[in-house]
């Protein structure tokens, strides 16, 4: 039976962090190869602790760890990237909170999460790179769902299977994909959606970022595909997520 090695090194993201003791932290990590974990930060919070400007809230990093009974122990850490751009812009913050959270629910423990890993990775780096936070969060909400097993179905009727036409259609909470009108008549859990943003929904789930991003797209556009997404996801995961009321507010008081 081989021997498993005391500690193992991973790059991660810090998604969540918890105050322990008098001067220990719980940190909630994401990791390409080991999943989403918990680990402890021991004496981070001291004054003289080395590691704790390297494990704040949203900074991807280099760690050695060494196995616990409980929880795996944090023993080096090194940033590799703060995002900076989105520390110093509390629309952007709340964007990258709301894609922690949302990520956090669709993940579980100690599972391989290498694509999820990179799509949060890319998230980060976009909105720290200054591109539309709206934008941004419908392709990483997309992209999140089909990696995570539910990927809505934009181009066939549901119900009846046929191709959707180019008119105003359904989108149903409960299957997860577009229902034509003419099988809408009484089926519960359904939200209008109209040409252009189901146009533009089946064209970020299925282009690549440069090409998502040339595009020109009006506020409104924007917040109609958001309000069919947001409806959804709030049924996949039956409850609304906490960030989502901040970047609300956060919104409002932004001119």
């Amino acid at each position: 039976m081989p021997i498993r090695a005391r500690t193992y090194k991973t790059e991660a993201i810090v998604m969540r962090r918890t105050d322990v003791g008098e001067a220990d932290r719980i940190l909630t990590l994401l990791t390409p190869e080991h999943g989403k974990l918990r680990a402890i930060a021991k004496g981070i919070r001291k004054p003289v602790s080395r590691k704790a400007g390297h494990l704040e809230l949203l900074t991807r990093v280099d760690l050695l760890l060494a196995h616990g009974r409980d929880l795996d122990h944090i023993t080096q850490a090194q940033s590799i990237d703060a995002f900076p751009v989105v520390r110093e812009d509390l629309t952007r913050l709340a964007y990258a909170s709301y894609a922690i959270e949302l990520l956090d629910r669709f993940t579980v423990e100690q599972q391989e999460a290498g694509e999820m890993y990179a799509l949060l990775h890319w998230m980060l780096g976009t909105l720290n790179a200054s591109a539309e936070p709206s934008r941004t969060a419908r392709f990483f909400e997309l992209h999140l769902l089909a990696q995570a097993g539910f990927q809505p179905e934009l181009r066939r009727c549901t119900a009846c299977r046929r191709d959707i036409v180019a008119e105003d259609q359904f989108f149903s909470l409960l299957e997860g994909g577009v229902v034509c009108p003419r099988c809408a008549e009484g089926r519960a859990g359904l939200v209008a959606i109209g040409v252009e943003p189901l146009k533009f929904l089946r064209y970020f789930q299925s282009q690549p970022w440069p090409k998502v991003e040339a595009l020109r797209l009006t506020p409104a556009l924007l917040g109609e595909m958001e309000y069919v997404l947001q409806r959804y996801l709030v049924a996949l995961l039956e409850r609304q997520l906490k960030s989502v009321e901040f970047l609300k507010l956060v919104r409002r008081q932004t001119p």
